[in-house]
């Protein structure tokens, strides 16, 4: 069954970037501790939505190549951003309630990612549609920047399902199930 997951690295105060939206915060930590869960995650991923910033986060400097290939990508966005080879990339305008059913879709059975923007995963979590947190938090604290979920109203009680700890980083990493 597909779910539709965030799954998120944010520091111990609940931001995702800091105050001028950079994460080099989080990329002190380099890749080493993450990388074969991550790996394990992707490879459940049909799907992968995120916003405009996001996204041109992960162009980057070298828009030669898309970061997702084997993942079809939804980017919510009201401008025109540049596509790259490489990707089945779609740009969106519409309600996250009204796309939902084309991410299931498109996803054959995998899981939908809500990658990056806080805000994004806000209007899935606002709109009942979201199944799952996967939250790395980092042994960081940022005293402001972009909020982890800002969503519109308080949620229902999460429900833990696993917690470990990441060595050396000690950061933890927690899976919450939402209620639906």
């Amino acid at each position: 069954m597909t779910e539709t997951q965030y799954y998120v690295a944010a520091s111990i105060d609940g931001f995702i970037a800091d105050r001028d939206n950079r994460l080099d915060w989080l990329m002190q930590f380099g890749f080493d501790d993450f990388m074969a869960d991550y790996e394990e995650f992707l490879a459940e991923v049909g799907v992968v939505v995120m916003g405009s910033r996001t996204y041109e986060f992960v162009l980057g400097e070298d828009a030669t190549t898309w970061a997702y290939p084997d993942q079809v990508t939804w980017v919510l966005t009201r401008r025109e951003l540049p596509l790259v080879p490489g990707g089945d990339i779609r740009m969106s305008r519409g309600d996250v309630t009204a796309l939902h059913s084309e991410w299931v879709t498109a996803a054959a059975g995998k899981n939908i990612w809500i990658v990056g923007g806080g805000d994004v995963a806000a209007q899935v979590a606002d709109a009942g549609l979201l199944d799952e947190i996967l939250l790395t938090t980092m042994p960081v604290v940022l005293g402001a920047g972009t909020p982890l979920l800002p969503i519109a109203r308080v949620s229902p009680v999460l429900r833990a399902t696993g917690t470990r700890l990441l060595e050396p980083s000690g950061a933890v990493s927690t899976t919450y199930t939402l209620p639906h």
